[in-house]
């Protein structure tokens, strides 16, 4: 059973990869952001405190998220079943949370996984990206797009979105790195950090992270 928290700035590849992770190691992806909605949907004691902060536009608190958590991962664990954490943690708090809530559950965070992609590239993977007018289709063009190039789902006009654009793109590499850096000193103090290139094509990633993962000990 591997319990893993994956780590990567925006463009990393992570989605890419976090779903051949769960098709390869039969492992599920937990979104926090999906599991607050079905604890709202369910109208659960936690989904409830969670919505009084969600509707005044308010973070839900760590006790809440770690709540959360705690409830869906023993059901994983009473089931040996693996689970990739994404997008949790964000805050050094947080990740002291959840690795004190594993030390009650008396099991271990198998790693912190990071996708280490060098910032340049990551700005040149996300400016590359052109959305379709008409069906909203992604497209990249890494060298730039073409004058004439069109949709090539339905023929519609590219065009590139706000959140795309070069200084749109440094504003949020610039957050991630003030979130994610002491992310990645805290798990690498802890022994537990274990970075994978993320410069290549998907397929060399993928072999990276199951070299690492398969060196990873199994409970």
């Amino acid at each position: 059973m591997i319990r893993l928290i994956l780590l990567g700035g925006p463009g990393s590849g992570k989605g890419t990869q976090a779903d051949r992770m769960k098709e390869r190691y039969k492992a599920v992806k937990i979104s926090t952001g999906d599991l607050l909605r079905e604890e709202i949907r369910r109208e659960s004691e936690l989904g409830r405190r969670a919505r009084q902060f969600m509707d005044k536009g308010e973070l839900v608190p760590d006790d809440i998220m770690i709540g959360i958590l705690d409830k869906i991962t023993q059901k994983f664990e009473s089931r040996k079943q693996s689970y990739i954490l994404d997008g949790f943690p964000r805050t050094l708090p947080q990740a002291e949370a959840l690795l004190e809530m594993l030390k009650k559950q008396e099991v271990a965070l198998s790693s912190a996984l990071l996708i280490d992609v060098p910032e340049s590239e990551l700005v040149r993977r996300l400016s590359s990206r052109w959305t379709c007018k008409n069906c909203g289709a992604t497209v990249g063009y890494p060298d730039g797009k073409p004058r004439h190039a069109v949709c090539g789902q339905c023929g519609g006009e590219l065009y590139q979105r706000d959140d795309d654009k070069k200084e749109t793109i440094l504003n949020r590499l610039k957050v991630y790195r003030k979130n994610t850096e002491p992310l990645i000193r805290y798990f690498e103090e802890k022994g537990l950090l274990k970075r994978v290139n993320g410069f290549g094509d998907p397929d060399s990633i993928a072999a990276g992270i199951a070299e690492i993962l398969e060196h990873l000990p199994r409970t």
